[in-house]
């Protein structure tokens, strides 16, 4: 059964291949580092997610993109320096390696830096981290550390939650960018007109 961490144990389970859950600018998430494969393939089996639902990967700045080799064409770095930290997944084309790790089936990886302080300090430390809603597939993302124990109260898989307080954000707006072209995939906190204003 999981516990409540600290900051500082929660960013040692991450790095050495470990599953925290993590409180979000939006909700709580279930996190694993991308450095660590099994961990990752582990989100998508505590969940019951289909291995071809892609995963986000949140960071804590575009530094961290350039380390994973992924190119950051010009309409991204637009919406990144316009609405980072925040509530806007970035998805643009990545490494397939990287790709098939997060569970993408169009060599394209989608990147977001949260507006969230304790989390972007476990980020800096832990590096770059596949993000799933803690909750079961289907159900309601857990806003509170108690219910994150709670919903994963039998699985072992989950070894630690950072406890950040109560989390009720909207959703991240979800856009993929290709070239010149740009789509919204998700509608959530940041609205079409205002992508399209930063675009235009």
């Amino acid at each position: 059964m999981s516990e409540i961490v600290s900051r500082d144990e929660a960013v040692r389970l991450l790095r050495t291949g470990g599953v925290v859950a993590v409180p979000t600018d939006t909700v709580y998430g279930v996190a694993a580092s991308v450095a660590h494969p099994m961990a990752v393939a582990n989100l998508f089996a505590m969940k019951h997610r289909p291995t071809s639902m892609a995963l986000p990967v949140l960071i804590d700045s575009l530094a961290a993109i350039e380390l994973l080799e992924v190119t950051w064409p010009e309409n991204a770095r637009r919406l990144s320096e316009a609405f980072w930290p925040g509530a806007l997944t970035i998805v643009v084309s990545a490494p397939r390696d990287l790709a098939r790790l997060v569970g993408s089936t169009t060599d394209t990886v989608g990147f977001r830096v949260p507006n969230d302080e304790l989390l972007a300090g476990v980020l800096r430390e832990s590096g770059p981290l596949a993000v799933t809603s803690a909750n079961e597939h289907g159900e309601t993302p857990c806003q509170r550390a108690d219910q994150v124990l709670r919903t994963f109260a039998d699985l072992r898989v989950v070894n630690g939650v950072l406890d950040g307080g109560e989390r009720a954000g909207d959703v991240s707006t979800v856009i993929e960018v290709r070239g010149s072209s740009w789509r919204i995939l998700r509608a959530g906190a940041i609205s079409a007109d205002e992508v399209a204003r930063v675009l235009a």
